[in-house]
């Protein structure tokens, strides 16, 4: 969601600024702006992209040393300039709208996340003469950091967070203390970039931010407040101690956000899927628990239950894995909407395993959700994440990273089936630790998933089939997906990858539930998208289909080489490659990612940067 980059420098700031931003274009926003320290503030915004952002600093001239940047993604108040960040304070009485640009006031500030007590604070700094501008949550802080200033902006800040509720990153620079940004976070990310020169130092939401300007990453920990000047830096922690974070090296390669001979960076995530598992299974040369970390031969002996928290797609990979645990494992598996689990009354068991699933780590629902497991008594967490450094990471016990690369798209595609790849491998782990998998099995399972790779190259050469079908679905408003078992989950994905993209209103149902009411929306108007490999349920998913077929549905199906499947009026069949069994959802997956795609194409919408979404949900 929204991108901080911030930092200070003894050369103008404002390239490597406007750089960050474009480098957190992948993450979603619909606003974007710039503020330095230039003997005074000045800033440039704007409601379009980062390229509009760059235009306005270059006619304008904006430069300085000092300087903090943002993409927005709207929470409080619409998508407009006066809501977009860097927002200043103006001091009591007066209006930055109105005060001109000569006086602005003297702290500008950034922020990510959502601040849950910010109309109490909004009232009492109005009561001490504070105008706000805009009806954003932000600009209570940066108020709010004004009225505390006594001459140090960080102890200023310091003293704010101590009031905010909530989850935030912040970026705050004040006109009285050139060469000097602060930060802090709690429940949204922010990280500590050292400049190689020895005196830049940079804050950023993202090391990807920093791609290219500095690999030297210092991860803060939740409640840390940090302080950035010209060839020094030092942090606090919540309890305003003086703290040493580790300096990681951190490769974040500007070079994977090209989009080289693709289209949209979706395209390009879509084929770099068999990579992307190849990557993910690399060292895998048999099962053992140690994949998931040095404690999980312990853990996974002492747990009876899983417990999957997962939000959005990442949900629906744990809803295929709970399929996989239960009939290959033989353990009993529960899957949580990780935004709604911590607010209810569940019923904990402390030998539970407690799965997170998130691309970025950072997801903030996810995380909470985590958060609320923990304080149950359930201790034994794992994650499957794409980021190794990231939040969730830190916090769980166990960890399987899945080697996906930078995911620019906003609709998953290469994480989901990453995700799925490392959620197999811990089946088989606890398939194995509780006496369920012989040598036999392991070594099939093993060679199905090195054969992944291959067998996903060979279903991206449906291709053209799949852009023929998508010519239809462009000229329709709703849309149906049906599965069985465990592609179910796989159908509920293809429909929100559809509804996402091309904003074709899209849902999916197992297919024996089409009798207990969707088969009543069924018309020649509505498209139908069965999930039919050649399985046990097959026979099933066929008389489902003449139900549809009977009322005048047109059918769209993804079946196997040997279904005795065939295309007739009314009924459009495309045979994937082969039957891949336990491992069949990675593989059905694909042709409804491309579905999504080209039907987005053919409707002409924003592929990878879809309205009201973004790709990084840090905020509750």
């Amino acid at each position: 969601m929204c991108g901080i980059v911030a930092g200070v420098s003894p050369q103008n700031i404002v390239p490597v600024l406007v750089q960050g931003l474009q480098r957190l274009e992948y993450r979603g926003y619909d606003s974007c702006g710039v503020a330095v320290h230039a003997g005074g503030l000045r800033r440039a915004r704007s409601t379009s992209r980062v390229a509009d952002l760059q235009a306005q600093v270059s006619a304008e001239h904006l430069e300085g040393t000092t300087g903090i940047a943002h993409t927005r993604w709207a929470t409080h108040g619409a998508p407009v300039v006066h809501n977009a960040h860097p927002h200043f304070s103006h001091g009591k009485g007066k209006s930055s709208l109105t005060a001109g640009v000569g006086n602005p006031g003297r702290v500008a500030l950034v922020h990510n996340g959502i601040i849950e007590n910010h109309d109490e604070l909004r009232a009492g700094l109005q009561a001490k003469g504070y105008i706000f501008d805009s009806q954003t949550d932000t600009e209570v802080i940066v108020h709010l950091v004004d009225s505390l200033y006594d001459g140090d902006i960080f102890e200023a800040l310091k003293a704010a967070v101590v009031q905010l509720h909530g989850a935030y990153a912040i970026a705050a620079f004040c006109k009285d203390e050139p060469q000097r940004v602060v930060g802090a976070r709690a429940g949204s990310p922010l990280i500590l970039g050292v400049g190689h020169n020895g005196l830049e130092n940079f804050l950023a939401s993202d090391a990807m931010a920093l791609a290219g300007v500095t690999n030297q990453i210092v991860y803060l920990e939740e409640g840390d407040l940090v302080d950035i000047q010209l060839g020094k830096y030092w942090i606090i922690d919540r309890q305003h101690k003086a703290v040493v974070r580790e300096v990681k090296t951190v490769l974040a390669h500007s070079g994977a956000a090209e989009l080289g001979p693709y289209r949209h960076y979706m395209q390009k995530e879509i084929f770099e899927q068999p990579r992307a598992i190849a990557d993910t299974l690399e060292g895998v040369a048999g099962i053992v628990p140690e994949l998931f970390g040095d404690a999980a031969y312990r853990v996974f002996k002492n747990i009876d239950s899983v417990l999957i928290l997962a939000c959005g797609t990442s949900y629906y990979s744990g809803c295929v894995a709970k399929y996989w645990l239960e009939s290959i494992a033989g353990m009993p598996t529960q899957v949580e909407v990780a935004s709604e689990y911590r607010y209810r009354t569940s019923v904990p068991n402390p030998r539970t395993l407690v799965v997170t699933i998130t691309q970025s780590g950072e997801t903030a629902d996810t995380l909470a959700a985590l958060r609320h497991a923990q304080s149950l008594g359930m201790t034994h967490t794992l994650t499957i994440c794409n980021v190794a450094t990231s939040a969730m990471v830190r916090e769980c016990k166990l960890a399987y990273i899945t080697r996906a690369g930078v995911e620019i798209g906003v609709a998953s595609t290469k994480a989901f089936t990453t995700q799925l790849a490392g959620l197999f491998l811990l089946t088989l782990a606890l398939a194995q630790s509780r006496g369920r998998l012989t040598a036999e099995e392991e070594a099939a399972h093993l060679k199905a998933m090195r054969h992944l790779p291959s067998a996903l190259q060979a279903v991206l050469a449906l291709e053209p089939q799949i852009i023929a079908w998508s010519e239809d679905f462009a000229r329709k408003e709703n849309a149906l997906f049906l599965g069985r078992g465990l592609h179910y989950p796989i159908a509920l994905e293809g429909a929100l990858k559809l509804k996402e993209i091309s904003y074709i209103h899209a849902e999916a149902y197992p297919a024996g539930e089409l009798k207990h009411g969707p088969l009543a929306l069924v018309t020649s108007a509505m498209p139908v998208v069965a999930v039919a490999p050649n399985d046990s349920l097959i026979e099933k998913l066929k008389s489902n289909l003449q139900e549809v077929r009977a009322r005048g549905g047109v059918l769209y199906v993804l079946a196997d080489a040997d279904s005795r499947l065939g295309n007739s009026e009314g009924i459009h069949v495309i045979r994937m490659p082969e039957h891949y069994g336990a491992l069949s959802p990675l593989l059905h997956v694909v042709p409804l990612q491309l579905l999504a795609y080209h039907t987005a194409c053919a409707r002409g919408t924003d592929v990878d940067k879809p309205r009201n979404l973004a790709k990084s949900v840090t905020v509750e």
